[in-house]
Formats: structure tokens, sequence, C-alpha cells
């Protein structure tokens, strides 16, 4: 029992004197390259074995001999060792190095090219991250590329509608100014409404401001949508008169939802606006709603004549009015001199109905139906008392 103590004694020794050098050197290496430090490590632990070995097998008083056997293989064992961990870190630094080249190719336009030689475990999931951090990249460039061109889409849109009308505004007033107009009544209430859809306009673009840039507040509560679509059909009625189009609403159940009342309404009112507006005379534009997986879909269909295939997708985006079949259409004479731009719009109010939907953790989506188009939202349905 004393042997063996003496011999732990020993080995305990060699091995914490080739420790305290092997900390040493680590802390010397710390900035150094990987596969020096991992040369390090085995440097010190062959030394750990050998010291203690040697001093075990010099306190045995072993014959010069047998303390050259031990010796010798002590030396072959730790030329091999030494050898492996060299050429491991070999392989540690080429693989990193070859990420370090591929991980220049994040973000680029080609996308994320991986090295070309095996990786170890952790640098292949590294490898792995990088990839996936490259096409999040990639994704998001291409949003913000979308998100320019909409920009400079609305920017257009917006400058073309404010120019029409505040042409048509300073001819009517100096058409009054100049005494020259014979009917000053009528000009006076074409201004009347050429700044209401200006203001409307407005309206529209801090709604549309607000809900991009995440500050659209929303006061939820239980409602029935049967409620919200007659206050919405009772507020479009007076546009479908004049435009000579049926409104129908028998299909629409008494659905609970978790809403806002206000934002609801006004999203219901831009689908039937909208559908009106494209819809011709003698045509119908129908709302009905229906349940499907724990939620409620409210559908507005309209007599449009249908949206090419292509244009579907873009139909929700800031600014774009889609193709001159849907373009609105005048509802009256216009004042004498003065371009008629009534209800031409911004291309707003669908970018606001998705908008407002997407912030009720809902969605608005849209397809050709017979005849026309079918626009649909979906709301979560009201949790039960």
């Amino acid at each position: 029992m004393k042997d063996l103590l003496l011999i732990a004694l020993f080995a305990a020794l060699g091995a914490a004197a080739a420790g305290l050098l092997g900390l040493a050197a680590l802390r010397l290496l710390r900035r150094r390259s990987l596969a020096l430090a991992l040369f390090a490590v085995a440097v010190v632990s062959v030394l750990a074995v050998t010291s203690g070995t040697f001093a075990v097998a010099r306190a045995m008083f072993l014959s010069p001999h047998d303390l050259g056997v031990v010796g010798t293989v002590l030396v072959m064992a730790s030329v091999v060792a030494l050898l492996t961990a060299a050429l491991l870190g070999r392989q540690v630094t080429a693989g990193g190095r070859a990420l370090a080249v591929a991980a220049r190719t994040v973000g680029g336009d080609a996308g994320f090219t991986p090295p070309d030689r095996p990786l170890g475990r952790e640098l292949a999931a590294v490898s792995a991250e990088l990839a996936a951090t490259s096409a999040r990249l990639a994704e998001s460039r291409e949003r913000e590329r979308a998100l320019d061109a909409s920009r400079r889409e609305l920017v257009a849109w917006i400058s073309h509608d404010l120019r029409t009308p505040l042409a048509g505004l300073r001819a009517m007033a100096e058409a009054l100014e100049d005494g020259v107009a014979e009917e000053p009544e009528r000009y006076l209430a074409r201004i009347r409404t050429e700044v209401e859809r200006l203001t409307g306009m407005v309206d529209d673009l801090f709604e549309l401001s607000r809900i991009q840039a995440g500050a659209l507040s929303l006061s939820l509560s239980r409602v029935s949508l049967h409620d919200l679509v007659d206050d919405a059909l009772a507020g479009a009625h007076p546009l479908a008169r004049q435009r000579g189009v049926r409104l129908e609403g028998r299909r629409v159940e008494p659905a609970p939802v978790e809403a806002d009342p206000r934002e609801i309404t006004r999203v219901i009112g831009n689908l039937l606006v909208n559908a009106i507006r494209a819809t011709p005379p003698d045509g119908v534009v129908a709302v009905s709603t229906h349940r499907e997986d724990g939620a409620v879909v409210l559908a507005v269909t309209d007599g449009c004549g249908g949206i090419p295939e292509p244009d579907l997708p873009r139909l929700f985006e800031t600014g774009w009015r889609g193709t001159a079949a849907r373009t609105p259409r005048p509802t009256g004479p216009a004042a004498p001199g003065t371009p008629d731009t009534a209800d031409s719009g911004a291309g707003l109010g669908l970018a606001i109905v998705r908008g407002i939907v997407e912030a009720h953790d809902g969605r608005a989506r849209v397809r050709n139906v017979d005849g026309g188009c079918c626009f649909e939202i979906t709301l979560p349905t009201a949790r039960r008392a």
C-alpha cells in the first residue's frame, strides 16, 4: 500500500509540474493559432505522462537496461502523440481558414458558398448558421428592394393624384376670383368635394404611416361581425346608389370576433368602396361570412370582371392600383375647365386593409371568381366569456 502511495505521489508531482508549464504556455498562446494551442495541450499531456512515468521508474531503482526500455517506449509514444496532435491542429486550422473564406460570401448576391472540404461537427454547425444567416440577409434585402420600389411608386401616385385636383382647385378659384363663373354655387360645391377627397387622402396616408410604423393602437373587444357589416353597408349605400350598384349582405352570420370595432368597420368600408367603384352599373356587390378553423372569414365579392392572375399578389401593395379595368370611373360632370378626378384614390385602401387585419392577427387575400373578384379577411373568433 505504501509503494502505491509513493508511486501516486511521484506521478502527481511530475504531472503537476507539467501542468503548471502547460498553464503558463496556454496563457501565452491564448491569442495565437488554435492549432498551436492544441499542440501545446498535447505537449503538456505527453510531458505529464512521461515525467510521472520516468519519476516512478527511477524511484523503483530499475536497472539501466529496464530504464532505457521504459524511456524508449515513452519517447516513441510521445512522438506519435505529438504528430497526431500536429495533424489534428493542421486540420482544424485548414477548416477554420476555409470557413473564413466562405464567410466572405455571406450576404453576397450569389448567396453563401460553403467550404468544399469536410469540416468537424462544430465547424459544420457554424457553416450551417452562416448559410441560414445569408438566406435571411438575402430575404431582408429583397424585402427592402420591394419596399423601396413600393415607396417610389407611392410617391409617384401621390404626386399625380395631388397635382390634378390642386390644378382643378386653382382653376376654379381663379374663375371665382375673376367673376367668370356662371354658376358659383356649383364651383363652391366642387371645391368642397375636392377638399374633402384630399382630406381623406391625407387621413389614409396618416393611417398607413401608423400601420407601417407599428404605432396602430387597437381597442379589442368582443363584437358581432353582423353589426360591423351593417354599419359599413349603411356608410357605403350612398356611393352604391350613385353608381347604380346593388349591395347584398344577406349571408352574414352574427359571428363574434375579437376586434377593434372602429378599425374593422374601416376595413369593411374600404373593401366595399373598392368593390363598388370597380363594379359596373346594375352590378352586385355581395358580403358574406363563414367560419373556418376557429376563425371567421368575411368575403366581399364584386363584378369587376376579374384581375389578371399575375396582378393578384400585388393588390394589397401600397400605391398599387392595377390595370385600367379597375381604375375608378367618374361619377358626374365636373365644373367647366376642370378635369373630373372624383373618386381617384392613391391606392392606399387595400394596403390599409391588410395592415389593420394583420394587426388583428388575421389575414387578407383576394381571388378571382366568376365575373369578378372576392376579397376575404380572416379574423380570430372571440373567446368565450
